[in-house]
């Protein structure tokens, strides 16, 4: 099976998703970075798919700049450099027979550029319905855990969990049994 590899146009997402346009509306971009990472982190532990997210220099001059976070790659373009390009340049580069590479972005002439090179895309609307899917699925997981009393998948087979419980009576047991009198 192929390796899933997603590259997020960060800004371009941003401009897409309704809170995180109108954070970016309200002048607060860095919080609004912020959020996309909290919610493709949150995307990324449920699913099982590489995610790059990069971020054009345009709105950040001076910096160029990859990290982690979250188990998520962040990269800010070198300021000569374009989002698009940049994307366009590993999408070629990390599609391979092992791997296969989704582009988020809803701009018309990078997803005809990313088709060009093999790589799929998904618009960035596209991204936020699947996200706010998987919140769904999460949500919904948490809940029929909390029902159930919060009992996770358990090693032990049912003999077992009874040999464990006698012999934690047996040591419950010997703790409160009375001191021996010595002086006897």
């Amino acid at each position: 099976m192929r390796h899933q590899i997603l590259i997020v146009d960060g800004y371009n997402v941003i401009g897409t998703w309704p809170e995180l346009n109108s954070l970016k509306q309200a002048d607060h971009l860095d919080i609004a970075r912020d959020r996309l990472l909290d919610y493709l982190a949150e995307y990324r532990k449920y699913v099982d798919v590489r995610i790059i997210v990069i971020f054009d220099a345009m709105y950040v001059p001076g910096i160029k700049e990859s990290f982690s976070k979250w188990n998520l790659e962040v990269t800010f373009t070198p300021e000569d450099e374009t989002a698009d390009s940049y994307i366009e340049h590993m999408a070629g580069e990390l599609n391979t027979p092992l791997n296969q590479v989704t582009v988020a972005t809803s701009d018309q002439a990078e997803q005809w550029t990313i088709f060009s090179r093999g790589a799929l895309r998904i618009s960035s609307r596209e991204l936020w319905r699947e996200v706010r899917r998987v919140q769904a699925e999460i949500a919904a997981d948490t809940q029929r855990l909390a029902r159930t009393g919060g009992v996770r998948n358990v090693p032990w087979r049912p003999d077992q969990m009874i040999s464990l419980g006698q012999f934690l009576k047996t040591l419950i047991d010997k703790h409160q049994e009375p001191p021996h009198d010595q002086s006897k």
